[in-house]
């Protein structure tokens, strides 16, 4: 029967090409009884419908129809299933934000004086040290202040120490007119008791103590004239203290003629040129301390409670990307934005060698405390313990602290074959349709994650493309091909 079919296919390929052909014979004879190609078309596609329908029609394949479909059904009764390998992680994925490096601190030099700059010995980029002189402006004018300074104070010192010597003078007076009065008194005591006996007229006694009373009011006057000059020599001094105070400000005033450093960093940017005339409070360098990098990012408001400050963070800048960077939280901003709920968080970074700069873009990761653990998806559960952690994952709180059970299958290593064994497990918190494991389960068993249909306790399984080993697997295959 088999031959048959063959010479069938044989005749009939034969025939089609004496047909194609014949017209090209007959038009050798006869070109007015030519077929037209387009008339033959029908004929050659039922032809070649005919050649098809009886190759398809051959034994064989009629026998071998029956083998596929049992091969089909046998494989639609062995479930497919998704196989993964258990591994501790995070329940709840972390979150990164962006942010951008900024140097810890940064800084203004300006100009305290008016007058022309007239020179810079720094450039952009340059490393200063705290102190370090940077650039000069011009002190003329400083200068004459403080020279007319210092001449008022030398002549207000020649005041003090004239007064000085007045006063002096003024005691040696005093103690004089002291000495006058003193013997004034005892020659009017004498004559009064020499008039009592009547040794000597009465008017000599009176004339004794009128000198005594002369002397007496001389004295005071004197005294009170020490007084005077020593006031006049607290005064004087008080104006040199003054204009002391006015030179050291002056030469305080020229020191500003010097533009010095505040701080150790680096030059960043040269906002003023020599030959420039500078005001007070005109901005002449900036400067930036790299010695630590901040960075501020914006945290989302239902975040912020798993944030705080000290907490331990990882940093990703895209400039060096093989690197890895460790800082920590070190503020956290009191009030966040009304309109899109979002806070500023500053985090902070050692920079050891100040290789990194400002304007990085930075991926950050905040680090928390809590225990990594298995976790496996919720499609890994049975149909009705996967909808009650689904419900514990909709509402709010888990009301009792106490883990839940429930069962998995994993794969059986010891089965050449793969299968599947049920194992019961104990849950734990349930978060974005993955649930904790506590109990049941240990790092690199292979479990099922999704099965095309219902398991039972070994049952043997199909393991899909996207198992976990078979991708692997797969991918090794590729690399060597």
């Amino acid at each position: 029967m088999h031959g048959d079919g063959k010479t069938r296919q044989i005749n009939v390929f034969s025939l089609l090409i004496k047909l194609i052909a014949k017209p090209f014979i007959i038009s050798k004879f006869n070109q007015s009884q030519l077929l037209h190609p387009r008339k033959l078309a029908p004929t050659c596609l039922f032809l070649l419908l005919s050649i098809v329908a009886c190759g398809e029609k051959s034994p064989d394949a009629v026998q071998a129809r029956p083998q596929t479909r049992g091969e089909r059904g046998a494989r639609n009764t062995t479930p497919s299933v998704d196989v993964r390998i258990a591994r501790p992680e995070s329940l709840r994925s972390q979150v990164e934000y962006t942010g951008t490096t900024l140097p810890q601190r940064e800084v203004s030099l300006r100009s305290q004086i008016q007058g022309q700059l007239l020179g810079l010995s720094i450039d952009v980029g340059d490393r200063v040290q705290k102190g370090q002189n940077l650039g000069q402006v011009d002190d003329a004018l400083l200068r004459t202040a403080l020279n007319q300074a210092e001449a008022e104070l030398a002549s207000l010192q020649s005041e003090v120490a004239r007064l000085n010597s007045q006063v002096a003078n003024s005691r040696v007076e005093v103690e004089r007119l002291r000495l006058q009065y003193n013997q004034a008194i005892a020659d009017a005591n004498r004559f009064k008791k020499l008039a009592a006996e009547g040794a000597v007229p009465l008017q000599s006694a009176e004339q004794a103590q009128t000198t005594a009373q002369t002397a007496a009011k001389a004295l005071r006057a004197a005294q009170e004239k020490v007084q005077t000059d020593t006031q006049a020599v607290k005064t004087a001094q008080g104006r040199v203290l003054a204009q002391t105070a006015a030179v050291a400000e002056a030469k305080k005033r020229r020191a500003y003629a010097q533009l010095v450093s505040p701080i150790t960093g680096v030059v960043s940017a040269r906002v003023s040129e020599p030959g420039n005339f500078l005001q007070p409070g005109g901005e002449v360098v900036r400067l930036s301390d790299f010695s630590q990098i901040r960075i501020i990012t914006q945290v989302s408001e239902l975040d912020l409670s798993q944030i705080r400050v000290g907490q331990p963070v990882q940093i990703r800048l895209d400039a060096f990307p093989d690197q890895s960077y460790t800082g920590k939280v070190s503020r956290i901003a009191p009030s966040a934005d009304p309109t899109a709920r979002l806070i500023p968080v500053e985090v902070v970074m050692s920079n050891p060698n100040q290789r990194i700069s400002s304007g990085l873009l930075a991926r950050i990761q905040f680090e928390n405390n809590n225990t990594s653990r298995i976790v496996i998806p919720l499609t890994a559960l049975t149909t009705t313990q996967k909808r009650q952690q689904q419900n514990r994952d909709q509402s709010s709180t888990n009301s009792s602290n106490q883990p839940q059970e429930g069962n998995i299958f994993v794969i059986n290593p010891n089965s050449p074959k793969p299968q599947v064994t049920s194992r019961p497990v104990k849950l734990g918190e349930t978060a974005d349709g993955k649930v904790e494991v506590l109990n049941g389960l240990q790092p690199g068993e292979s479990y099922v994650s999704r099965s095309s249909g219902p398991l039972n306790d070994g049952d043997t399984v199909r393991l899909s493309i996207l198992s976990e080993g078979v991708r692997e697997r797969k991918r090794g295959e590729q690399g060597k091909k």
